[in-house]
């Protein structure tokens, strides 16, 4: 029910009208999901995309460009939730993989390709000096903890709310499914109250695991301020400090560690940096990894048959090494500083209670005008009109996340950002009333 501010009477009915457009616009998406449901809980084995009232179903996609089963055209704006930096099939990682299947597939032992990739993360991010690869960031985080509670010898795990790092580390809300160690739940940018938090568990903190930028709670950047603390209490503790940079290493050459020169102990890696095939890795300081060197009596365990998989070793040199190069990087970043930008300006003009937050390739949509430092400011943005844009910028041929995240790609252009800023102006200006009296 929507609550006693007369807005909402408005936007709840906005809001249904839309999905009842969207319903009647994709037909073959509702099919599709409800067969899917037969063979999956809920038609989906991801989580994360599924989308009341159902999700779309993709056909195909080229370049910067989805088609869905109903035959619509979408301008792809979330990039796979930054996995996607290198669009669909671009030709330089096509060019990787189909040599990689040349030369045979599973191995069963070393190949050429992983030291030559490793060598490049290594060069590429300076407070990793050794590196090891997994096949997701989940497994990556999982990896990295539990390195730092067997190597330190403690037990408990300091997080943040909002925080993503995996789907069993999830802290944007409950989750049952969590693994079950020991967290210190703290407020992200909050230094005085992390530190309170910390006082009583000190002798047994094992691991900071934290986001230079919270990416699915809408994009929010971490002070550097609250970073450096966050280095100092793990010199302080003799805990190991893990910055996942999963989806942050986009932001720069060498990720947000790099933006704040603030140098964590170990670093997890996803996404894209396997050139958008499975991938993770978690690397750091030789005093941590060396702790995974097999040849040490007292090594720990680390296997999994896929963590050098031809396909991601050579997709991702090439991606790193060919395609996203450093100078790429900072290009696309600034693409994406200059969008965010005209974004805002558009809703500032309007005096409308909505703002764009994040870095670089990286977009947050909220719908409050407040300032957004943790998940709790940004859950006070009103949840039915961001719904509503959702449903409006995809009725003009704009694919985000629902939640509310944009992505940038390479394959995107100048001519890409002036329809999505002009699909923001159209609903800005279709939609301003319902913002009256919201902040």
């Amino acid at each position: 029910m929507p609550d006693a501010h007369p807005a909402n009477i408005d936007i709840a009915a906005a809001l249904r009208e839309a999905e009842e457009l969207y319903r009647a616009r994709n037909p073959q998406s509702l099919a599709r999901h409800e067969a899917a449901c037969a063979a999956m809980p809920g038609g989906s084995t991801r989580s994360s995309i599924y989308v009341e009232p159902f999700p779309l179903t993709m056909a195909r996609g080229e370049g910067a460009r989805l088609w869905d089963v109903d035959g619509h055209e979408y301008v792809d704006f979330l990039s796979e939730f930054t996995a996607g930096l290198y669009g669909h099939s671009h030709p330089a990682i096509r060019k990787a993989i189909d040599a990689a299947l040349d030369g045979g597939i599973n191995f069963g032992a070393h190949g050429e390709a992983e030291a030559r990739f490793a060598r490049a993360i290594c060069e590429r991010f300076p407070a990793i000096e050794l590196v090891r690869f997994t096949n997701s960031g989940t497994e990556a985080n999982l990896m990295a903890v539990s390195g730092a509670r067997a190597l330190t010898g403690r037990g408990k795990v300091l997080v943040f709310r909002g925080g993503y790092h995996g789907g069993v580390f999830y802290f944007r809300g409950e989750s049952a499914v969590n693994a079950p160690f020991e967290f210190l739940l703290g407020t992200y940018n909050d230094i005085a109250g992390t530190r309170a938090l910390v006082a009583p568990h000190r002798a047994d903190l094992a691991a900071i695991l934290v986001e230079p930028m919270l990416g699915g709670s809408g994009c929010i950047p971490a002070t550097r301020e609250f970073l450096a603390d966050l280095r100092e209490l793990a010199d302080e503790t003799g805990a190991v400090l893990i910055f996942d940079e999963v989806m942050t290493s986009r932001l720069a050459p060498g990720g947000l560690q790099e933006v704040h020169g603030i140098a964590p102990d170990m670093t997890t890696l996803g996404k894209y940096v396997g050139g958008g095939m499975s991938f993770g890795a978690f690397g750091g300081s030789r005093r941590v990894m060396d702790r995974f060197d097999p040849r040490r009596p007292d090594g720990f365990q680390h296997a999994g048959t896929f963590n050098n998989n031809v396909l991601t070793m050579n997709a991702g040199y090439a991606g790193l090494t060919e395609v996203y190069t450093p100078a790429r990087a900072r290009e696309l970043n600034a693409f994406g500083d200059r969008l965010r930008d005209r974004l805002n300006a558009v809703v500032r003009q309007r005096g409308l209670a909505m703002q764009f937050t994040g870095l670089g390739s990286m977009i947050g949509i909220h719908m409050t005008a407040q300032p957004i430092a943790n998940a709790s400011d940004a859950a006070k943005g009103h949840a039915g009109l961001r719904d509503l844009f959702y449903f409006d910028v995809l009725a003009r041929g704009i694919w985000l996340a629902k939640r509310g995240m944009i992505a940038l790609s390479l394959a995107l252009d100048e001519a890409d950002a002036d329809r999505l800023v002009a699909a923001v102006e159209d609903f800005a200006d279709t939609r301003a009333p319902l913002f009256r009296g919201l902040q």
